[in-house]
C-alpha cells in the first residue's frame, strides 16, 4: 500500500520532475581529478586505451535483476572489496585511457561510494569525465533509493571539450516506467596526448527495449564518431553496444537470458547482428571481424549467467586511427595473466593500442 501511494504520488508530480530523474539533450560532463595528481606523462606514439563495464562494483553478488537472487544493496566493505580487485586489474593492463560503464557515483546500492573518485585514486589515472545514465533522488521499487550511474571516461592526460549527449528514451514503456527508467547517453570527451587531441566517444547502448530503441543508440554512437572523424582528429570509441558482432554463431547452447520477467529479457541479439556492420566497415576494431568470426569463443566478453564462461561478445573499441597489430585482448579470466575478471563483473574488459603518429 506504501508502495502504490508513493508511485501515485510520482504520477503526480512527473511533469515537474520532483526526483530529478531528467537531462537537457546536451549538457555539460561532470569533470573528476585524482586527489593524489602526479606530473602529466610525456606524449608517445601509442596510446593503449581500456573498455570494461564494472557493474557498479557489485562483483558477481546474485542481483534480483540477474534473475539469480534478491541482493538490491551491497555493504561499503563489499564495494571497496570489488573496487580493489577492479583497480588491480586496471593497474595490470595500465591504460592511457580508460572507458567504463556502470559506474555509482552516488548510490544506495553501492554505499554511496563516488566509485569514479575511488578509481582515480587507486590508480595511475588522473582525470576524469563522468555522464550520469541513471540517476534519481528516489526510485520507490524494490528498496533502490537514490541512485546515480553512469558512463565514465579516465585518462592519464588532461580531458577537455567534455559532453553528455542524451539518447533516444525507449517508447515502449509506461510514462511512471520512463520516469525512473535508464536515460541512456554518449559521452564524448577530447584526451589531451601533447599537441595530439583524441576524441573519445562512449556509450552504453540498450539492452531490453523492444522498439528498436538500441538501434537508434547505436546509430548515434557512430553519427559522433563520423562527426569529429570528419573534422580530422583522432577519434576513439568505445562501449557496451549490447549487440553481438556480424556473423555470429552461438558455441554453447545456452538461453539468451536466464530471467523468466519479461522485463528483464534481452533481444534477440543474434538478429541485429547486422547492425554493426557499418562501423567495422569504416573504422578498425581491437579485434578485426574475420579474426573475430574465425574463433569468436576467445574474444568473448559477457556471459548471461553463472555458468563460469563467456559466452557472447557485447563490448567494443572502434577508431580511425591504425591499431597496433595484435594489441587487441580481451581480458578473460587469466588468459592474458594478473587478476581472474569473471568474479569481478558479468563483463570482461578490452584493451588495445592505438598508434597517433
Amino acid at each position: 500500500m506504501q508502495r502504490a501511494r508513493a508511485l501515485a504520488l510520482v504520477a503526480a508530480l512527473a511533469g515537474c520532475d520532483p526526483f530529478h530523474t531528467g537531462f537537457e539533450d546536451v549538457e555539460a560532463a561532470r569533470y573528476y581529478e585524482a586527489g593524489r595528481r602526479v606530473s602529466v606523462p610525456a606524449p608517445k606514439p601509442v596510446l593503449r586505451a581500456m573498455n570494461y563495464n564494472v557493474k557498479f562494483g557489485g562483483g558477481r553478488i546474485d542481483f534480483f535483476f540477474d534473475c539469480f537472487g534478491d541482493r538490491v544493496l551491497m555493504s561499503k566493505s563489499e564495494v571497496v572489496r570489488h573496487l580493489e580487485r577492479l583497480a588491480e586489474k586496471i593497474r595490470e593492463v595500465d591504460p592511457d585511457v580508460l572507458v567504463v560503464q556502470e559506474l555509482d557515483v552516488n548510490s544506495k546500492r553501492a554505499a554511496y561510494v563516488d566509485q569514479m573518485q575511488w578509481l582515480l585514486d587507486h590508480t595511475e589515472l588522473d582525470y576524469g569525465v563522468y555522464a550520469s545514465q541513471w540517476k534519481a533522488d528516489y526510485v520507490p521499487s524494490d528498496g533502490i533509493g537514490a541512485v546515480d550511474s553512469g558512463n565514465g571516461i579516465l585518462s592519464k592526460y588532461p580531458i577537455t571539450g567534455a559532453s553528455r549527449i542524451a539518447l533516444d528514451l525507449r517508447s515502449d514503456q509506461s510514462g511512471l516506467e520512463r520516469y525512473f527508467y535508464l536515460k541512456r547517453n554518449v559521452l564524448r570527451a577530447t584526451v589531451n596526448v601533447g599537441e595530439t587531441k583524441v576524441v573519445v566517444v562512449a556509450t552504453h547502448a540498450e539492452a531490453y527495449a523492444k522498439d528498436g530503441t538500441k538501434k537508434r543508440h547505436i546509430e548515434r554512437f557512430e553519427a559522433e564518431l563520423d562527426r569529429w572523424s570528419s573534422a580530422g582528429n583522432v577519434v576513439l570509441g568505445a562501449g557496451d553496444l549490447n549487440t553481438l558482432p556480424p556473423g555470429t554463431e552461438k558455441q554453447h547452447d545456452f538461453p539468451d537470458s536466464v530471467c523468466t520477467n519479461e522485463d528483464f529479457v534481452a533481444d534477440d541479439y543474434r538478429a541485429e547482428a547486422t547492425w554493426l556492420e557499418s562501423l567495422y566497415a569504416r573504422y578498425e576494431s581491437e579485434i578485426p571481424l574475420a579474426v573475430y568470426q574465425a574463433d569468436n569463443a576467445s574474444y568473448f566478453s559477457h556471459t548471461t549467467d553463472k555458468n563460469g564462461f563467456w559466452n557472447r561478445k557485447l563490448d567494443y573499441f572502434f577508431t580511425n586511427a591504425a591499431v597496433v597489430p595484435g594489441s587487441g585482448l580481451v581480458h578473460q579470466d587469466e588468459a592474458h595473466g594478473g587478476t581472474a575478471t569473471m568474479p569481478l563483473s558479468d563483463h570482461a574488459p578490452l584493451s588495445v593500442e592505438i598508434a597517433l603518429e
